[in-house]
């Protein structure tokens, strides 16, 4: 029997709650020793604001996105530790997901991943700070439509695409002006529905440009290693093969659009037996749904849902 191929997929901002990966904490040693190690790491009591909350302080850039690293790299461990002859095929992470998935690929260790998370996730959060903005999610328009909505509204400055999500799921991100304009002209051009999303500020627009000017040192210097397991990126919306292409697209995606959709379904040609969204929510795997994939989706996200994925790895 040919051995199944499988893609782990690791969330990106948005998915965090308190409480995100207690149980195997609690369960495992391999996962409670990486949250110690990223405490240590950090020089602060990031496990808590994991384990415990409150949300006004995880949702915070700089705690969201190192604690939802942290949850999601400590239940893949355990999912290696307790599988050891489970091999990825390929790796991909929506936003910042994708360091999960430059991790869990071993293309950089956790220590430099998690310094890496910390400098991103600081300099989105001065961004966010410096320049105001938001995004909305619009239910209902294709990818096409939107893009050129956004164009026709005509306010380069304050509106952009920020996630092609999945079908009639797209992102906008920008100001509170360009918001507006976009969220007017989507309903116009017959939008279900235009949903603000709880985030701290407009990610993957233009309003982003100052975290990833102070990004691009780190990446440029991070010792990011070759893999043989394939690595889909966001920003092409395709596998991208050298390091130096990897370090673009990581500095790139943070003002340009997620293109998960464009991702999943280049995965999908691969001829992928098997998607496997690992860490906090169900977000990714209700993305594959729409998308449709003949493939079937599991989520690693609590101790009671490893029988099952004992049972889908074969």
């Amino acid at each position: 029997m040919k051995e199944k191929k499988i893609a782990f997929l690791f969330p990106g901002q948005g998915a965090q709650y308190p409480g995100m990966a207690k149980d195997f904490v609690e369960n495992f040693a391999i996962a409670r020793e990486l949250l110690e190690e990223a405490d240590d790491r950090l020089g602060r009591n990031l496990s808590d604001i994991v384990l415990k909350g409150p949300q006004e302080e995880l949702t915070e850039t700089r705690n969201s996105q190192t604690g939802i690293f942290v949850a999601c790299m400590a239940i893949f461990k355990v999912l290696q530790h307790e599988f050891p002859h489970l091999k990825p095929a390929i790796c991909a992470g929506l936003s910042l997901g994708e360091y999960t998935a430059l991790s869990a690929s071993s293309r950089l260790s956790f220590a430099d991943c998690l310094e890496l998370v910390q400098y991103r996730g600081q300099f989105m959060n001065d961004a966010c700070e410096t320049t105001k903005g938001s995004m909305a999610v619009i239910l209902g328009l294709e990818a096409t439509i939107v893009e050129q909505m956004v164009k026709e509204v005509g306010l380069p400055n304050d509106l952009w695409v920020a996630n092609f999500n999945c079908p009639g799921q797209v992102v906008i991100s920008g100001t509170a002006r360009g918001i507006e304009a976009g969220s007017s002209a989507a309903k116009a051009k017959g939008a279900k529905r235009i949903l603000p999303l709880q985030v701290h500020g407009a990610f993957h627009s233009g309003l982003m440009r100052s975290a990833e000017e102070r990004l691009a040192e780190p990446v440029m210097h991070a010792p990011i290693q070759e893999s043989p397991v394939a690595l889909a990126m966001n920003v092409p919306g395709d596998f991208v093969e050298t390091v130096a292409e990897i370090r673009q697209n990581l500095i790139r995606q943070v003002t340009h659009s997620v293109r998960w959709e464009q991702s999943v379904r280049k995965m999908a040609e691969k001829g992928v037996d098997l998607f496997v969204e690992v860490g906090c929510g169900k977000t990714l795997s209700g993305f594959n749904k729409r998308i449709g994939l003949q493939a079937p989706t599991i989520s690693v996200e609590s101790v009671s849902e490893l029988e099952n994925f004992s049972k889908e790895i074969g």
